[in-house]
């Protein structure tokens, strides 16, 4: 029997606010700066739905410790300056948590700096105010299942009884690994196809998530 869901996790980037366009672009710029060059869609198979500790290892284990830290200081920087200028919330996010009468939480590979930057920026934070968590928080990010884990932990709700709005598919991944159930957005930059699997329906319009937690 399943159960009917109890929590809603969103993650952030990509799923609350319209980050990852402008993360993948600022990549892809530091990338040919430093010595790695790297297309759009490199950048979103390689990095889209990690920590920043994991494209960190990622990017030490092909050029090394000092030009990671060199790259990670200049995307933070351009970053920065580009979501105070560029940034929105995902289409139809706020229609979709005005409709909204389960339980929610933010779970994001980001920093509770970054989240408090992006969700402020864009008006989302008040949603979530005291019910946000970060990779930082744990050992593991995604694709492994601890920041689910402790997200359910924090919010008092069985595994069982959570679902996880994705965009990534590391974030899918984590979500079946954390015996969840996953909802997996394609609205925006990764295709569909990588979000489909067990657990998991894919969607690709914000508006429908109210309904869809009706039916998963």
């Amino acid at each position: 029997m399943t159960t009917f869901p109890k929590l809603v996790i969103f993650d952030c980037d990509g799923v609350l606010v319209d980050s990852e366009r402008i993360a993948v672009r600022i990549q892809v710029e530091v990338g040919a700066e430093l010595g790695w060059p790297l297309t759009a869609d490199e950048v979103i198979e390689k990095f889209v739905g990690r920590s920043a500790a994991s494209v960190g290892e990622l990017i030490a284990a092909r050029l090394g410790a000092g030009p990671a830290a060199a790259w990670q200081q200049r995307f933070e920087d351009l970053n920065r300056d580009a979501v105070d200028t560029e940034l929105v919330a995902v289409d139809g996010i706020h229609e979709a948590l005005a409709a909204l009468t389960l339980p929610t939480c933010v779970a994001s590979s980001g920093s509770h700096e970054k989240m408090r930057h992006t969700l402020g920026h864009t008006g989302l934070r008040a949603h979530f105010e005291g019910r946000i968590f970060s990779a930082t928080e744990v050992a593991h990010g995604k694709p492994a299942p601890d920041l689910f884990l402790h997200a359910a932990r924090q919010m008092g709700v069985d595994p069982a009884a959570c679902v996880v709005v994705e965009d990534s598919k590391y974030g899918v991944q984590a979500a079946r690994s954390a015996g969840m159930r996953a909802l997996g957005y394609a609205g925006g930059l990764t295709p569909a196809h990588w979000l489909e699997g067990p657990d998991t329906v894919v969607f690709d319009d914000m508006r429908k998530l109210p309904t869809l937690l009706t039916e998963i």
